[in-house]
């Protein structure tokens, strides 16, 4: 499929025919031909997602590798613990529990943990929407790249300042990885998961992403003010019209609610 082609399937929240085809390299220049098309019909990027961090649930989806993908300005809103989002323009949407990240400045070239780590500005729970524009979601891994990474919206919750949650990298990152979270569907358990779940923790898994992004011809590099959702904490649960989800994340990250229209 052509970057366009992509685009219209994308708009009008339509399964495409048939895979892909990519390949990964393929798939990223396609999507950043993508990302050019809707930046000049206006959209704004906010940031980054960070897909399949999970090693759990690469064999479910049949993709071994984290990609990504960019955030928008009509994909992205914040909360303070409860949200609302319409699902109207998804496809076969699923939801995923995860640690959000805000940049305060552009890491460092080979940044460390501890570099990283001071460029960040604040950390929150976040709900992301994914979307699969292949039936049952059964893809390869250039399909996912070239479907926008699978993003469709991003919930994101109360903002905690970095340096109020560890005075370092390491502490942070031990902190983060430690934590828990349960994910309730209408007021019933559904899963548990850990930060650890995400290639051992979310700051790890923010590590692997900055160097992914660097090393991909053509991307832009991180800004300040850019968000980046750092991989989903449980399995990505199908979602509909009506339902209420919430999170229960241990500290640092505050629980989060959602509730889609």
């Amino acid at each position: 499929m052509s970057p366009e082609q992509l685009l219209t399937h994308h708009d009008q929240a339509r399964l495409w025919p048939a895979p892909s085809g990519l390949d990964l390299d393929t798939a990223y220049e396609h999507a950043l031909t993508v990302r050019r098309l809707r930046m000049a019909r206006g959209e704004r990027p906010r940031g980054f997602k960070v897909g399949f961090t999970n090693r759990g649930i690469w064999p479910r989806y049949n993709v071994f590798a984290p990609i990504w993908g960019t955030v928008w300005d009509g994909t992205l809103a914040f909360c303070e613990g409860e949200g609302e989002l319409a699902l109207a323009g998804t496809c076969q949407p699923r939801l995923e529990p995860e640690a959000v990240f805000g940049l305060a400045a552009t890491p460092p070239p080979a940044a460390s943990d501890q570099q990283l780590w001071a460029c960040l500005a604040w950390v929150a729970p976040g709900f992301e929407v994914v979307q699969s524009h292949l039936p049952d979601w059964k893809f390869a891994a250039g399909d996912t790249v070239a479907d926008g990474g699978l993003h469709a919206r991003l919930l994101v919750g109360r903002r905690v300042p970095v340096r109020e949650v560890a005075p370092d990298a390491a502490s942070f990152g031990r902190r983060l990885a430690a934590a828990q979270v349960a994910l309730h569907k209408n007021g019933q358990r559904v899963e548990q998961g850990a930060g650890r779940n995400v290639l051992d923790g979310p700051l790890q898994a923010l590590q692997h992403f900055v160097r992914a992004l660097r090393a991909c011809p053509g991307a832009p590099d991180l800004q300040p003010g850019d968000v980046v959702t750092t991989g989903t904490w449980t399995d990505a649960w199908p979602v509909a019209p009506g339902e209420r989800w919430s999170a229960e994340f241990d500290a640092p990250l505050a629980p989060l609610t959602v509730r889609f229209g």
